[in-house]
């Protein structure tokens, strides 16, 4: 008790310290909770099958609504790669229609999704607008990159998921369509919504309606 008496202070001093360092403790996990929530989470995925003919699904897993500006669809060949965003497409058989084109651009619920179209029709587009030859399909290596652009909540700079599919054109249907990693890639970070924002501006430059 005399050592005690003697060394209160020291001891209360300590002890206050430790109480800190365990609120700070306790303040980084709740901020590190916080921040999760509130950090977009959108996934790119196959439905209705797993070969060319599935379709494209942008689900969006974050707690607020996204706002989808841009849907990017790029072929990767051996020399070249070839973007067009088909956020808007015309569908089938619709030529002589006048309401004959549709658009996912537009807010997207939490918990929602949308399905794009089949990921042989993007490619088809791609290969429409860039008049690209057939022989270019038949080679090794091809892959079909999917980017999204949206906006989340009140932030300013857009937000963006990216995920690539190997194509294997000259095997059976059902394995003609491969994704390249088991999960999406989020654009989330300063750094990377500056080239989620370059994204943009690009396709922005050559849009096609």
């Amino acid at each position: 008790m005399e050592w005690l008496s003697e060394h209160g202070q020291a001891i209360s001093a300590i002890t206050s310290i430790c109480t800190l360092f365990v609120w700070v403790f306790y303040a980084q996990l709740l901020y590190a909770g916080y921040a999760r929530q509130r950090r977009p989470r959108i996934i790119i995925n196959r439905g209705k099958g797993i070969g060319m003919e599935a379709l494209c699904l942008i689900s969006n897993m974050s707690n607020e609504a996204i706002f989808v500006q841009h849907l990017i669809a790029v072929l990767h060949t051996e020399k070249h790669s070839y973007s067009l965003d088909v956020v808007e497409y015309q569908q089938e058989g619709d030529e002589q229609e006048e309401d004959c084109y549709r658009t996912h651009q537009g807010p997207l619920g939490s918990g929602d999704y949308l399905h794009v179209q089949s990921f042989n029709s993007i490619l088809q587009q791609i290969v429409n607008y860039w008049e690209i030859d057939d022989a270019v399909l038949e080679q090794e290596g091809l892959s079909l990159g999917i980017r999204v652009v949206a906006l989340y909540g009140s932030e300013d700079m857009p937000t963006g998921a990216w995920r690539t599919f190997k194509m294997h054109l000259s095997e059976p249907p059902a394995r003609q369509l491969e994704p390249t990693t088991i999960d999406t890639h989020r654009m989330n970070s300063k750094r990377q919504r500056k080239r989620v924002l370059q994204w943009a501006k690009d396709i922005e430059i050559h849009k096609v309606y």
